[in-house]
């Protein structure tokens, strides 16, 4: 659980703030959004508007509630953040969100910001930028970690494995062989093996286990 106090950060004055950020918490992580909350209730500035704990859920109180800032997860059973990010700009365009999350992959990140994320928080980072990241992205602005824009600006220009190709590298990466995958993919071995060799040679791979290796650690695929 975060600790309520977080050390260099000096409660703001309310008077100056003016009226309280509304923040829907989003994730399936009990203790984080208890932890989440009780540092946000401590704020003069901030209230938890809500908790949810899929997508689908974010993206019913985002309707009911329409809060000022969401922290999204993107990793949660049903709908994931992203899909709940889109979802979420469908219903409002000026939507502020933050992505909440473990992962500092390229490709996640790359795909959060594409759907409309406002800002990229990392879970580890919390204790110190949590708040004012929030306060940061309601006022109109938008936050990207240095580690995370870094990743971001050393892939820019690289091929982007194709859907097909991201469904072969996650059954390859689940065991199967390319006899197994044609199967339940419904297609031949021969197709198989072609995108094998098509996604190997974008991801810059030596052999099957080096591109699932190589898929995670960018999260292009999760196990």
């Amino acid at each position: 659980m975060i600790p309520t106090s977080i050390a260099g950060l000096d409660p703001p004055d309310p008077a100056v703030h003016g009226p309280s950020i509304r923040v829907l918490v989003v994730d399936d992580h009990p203790l984080l959004r208890e932890g989440i909350a009780a540092v946000l209730g401590a704020q003069p500035d901030m209230d938890v508007q809500g908790e949810a704990t899929d997508g689908r859920e974010a993206v019913e109180l985002y309707a009911r509630h329409h809060p000022d800032v969401v922290l999204m997860d993107l990793q949660m059973p049903g709908m994931d953040g992203i899909a709940a990010i889109e979802a979420i700009r469908q219903l409002d365009a000026d939507a502020r969100i933050v992505v909440l999350t473990t992962y500092r992959g390229d490709v996640r990140a790359l795909r959060a910001l594409r759907a409309g994320a406002n800002g990229y928080l990392l879970k580890s980072m919390l204790r110190r930028e949590l708040v004012e990241t929030i306060r940061h992205v309601h006022a109109g602005g938008r936050r990207v970690p240095p580690e995370v824009a870094e990743s971001l600006a050393a892939h820019v220009g690289e091929e982007t494995l194709s859907t097909r190709e991201i469904e072969v590298l996650r059954e390859v990466a689940n065991g199967n062989s390319n006899k197994a995958v044609a199967r339940r993919l419904g297609i031949t071995d021969e197709t198989v093996k072609a995108h094998m060799k098509s996604l190997m040679a974008k991801l810059a791979a030596n052999d099957r286990t080096h591109a699932v290796t190589i898929a995670i650690r960018r999260g292009i695929i999760q196990l």
